[in-house]
């Protein structure tokens, strides 16, 4: 069994400005002026998107290489929907993306059937994908410092 633990800490700084770190990485996360944020960062959401789109992009090459498929580039381009009003307190919507659309542009020489049945296998191993799609129990612990 090869099971990994990937880790990850979010530290708020000012205002909703947040330093997400991961391994020896940081990134700022922030809100836009007229979300309460100063702009410094992409939002929680948008990381999200980029995360997903990364992780497409990265199980496309591998499967590509699996595959003997010739890539000669991948771009994914990602949207989401979410009603805002959810994570404002309104109880009646839900406060996450309803859903995500992922546009890939592959530029290859390769047949369509290939493209396809690749596809195919990137969204079925795809771990972030897999995690949006199928959900992940999320348990939430704290703890209060005085």
């Amino acid at each position: 069994m090869a099971i990994e633990i990937p880790k990850a800490t979010s530290h708020l700084l000012e205002g909703v400005k947040v330093e997400s770190t991961a391994r020896e990485f940081k990134m700022i996360l922030d809100e836009p002026e007229d979300g309460g944020g100063t702009n410094s960062g992409m939002n929680p959401v948008e990381a999200l998107l980029c995360a997903l789109g990364s992780c497409q992009s990265i199980i496309t090459k591998m499967m590509a290489k699996d595959m003997g498929i010739e890539i000669e580039d991948i771009r994914i381009e990602l949207e989401g929907k979410i009603d805002t009003e959810g994570f404002q307190g309104n109880t009646k919507i839900r406060p996450g993306l309803s859903n995500i659309k992922s546009n890939f542009i592959i530029k290859s020489s390769e047949s369509e059937e290939k493209i396809n049945e690749m596809m195919k296998k990137v969204k079925q191993f795809c771990p972030v994908g897999d995690t949006v799609s199928n959900g992940t129990d999320l348990v939430v612990e704290y703890s209060v410092k005085k």
